[in-house]
């Protein structure tokens, strides 16, 4: 059995240059090919074709490992949602994002991420990598979004 120092959580908060009515939407697997340099995913069920509660879907992690996200809570009055990610063999976070109007043209959003090790391995190791991989992702998802709401245009990685 695994001890409780393979469990880390991480959390970020973003500030969003528009509205939260725009910027709740943007958090869609399907919208996020429009935004974000590289995403893609394979939508294995979802009534509307979008996001929903308990819609699944499956990315490519590190550009091999088949990644599958369950959306477990969507509430767009409330602008908050959670997906539990799966990586087989590797590990599973649990996706907190609740999004918060500041004014009419800025949104913060609180982001939390809870990683569960699957393997032994060692995990101070492990999560020293994955940290600094959750904060260049970060920076990269709040640049990204805030450049797309000002120009609608993707910004490509460098």
């Amino acid at each position: 059995m695994l001890e409780s120092s393979n469990r880390k959580t991480f959390t970020y908060t973003q500030i969003n240059t528009g509205n939260i009515k725009v910027v709740f939407p943007l958090l869609c697997p399907v919208m996020e090919r429009e935004w974000i340099d590289g995403w893609d995913c394979k939508m294995i069920y979802s009534e509307s074709g979008y996001i929903e509660k308990d819609c699944v879907f499956t990315t490519t992690h590190h550009g091999n490992q088949e990644t599958v996200w369950h959306v477990i809570h969507y509430n767009k009055e409330n602008y908050a949602l959670e997906f539990l990610r799966v990586t087989p063999n590797e590990n599973t976070v649990r996706i907190k994002i609740h999004l918060e109007e500041l004014e009419h043209s800025k949104t913060k959003v609180h982001i939390y991420y809870l990683y569960t090790l699957l393997k032994k391995s060692n995990a101070a190791t492990e999560f020293k990598a994955i940290e600094q991989s959750f904060f260049d992702s970060m920076y990269w998802w709040e640049k990204a979004i805030n450049y797309y709401l000002k120009t609608g245009l993707k910004l490509k990685k460098a």
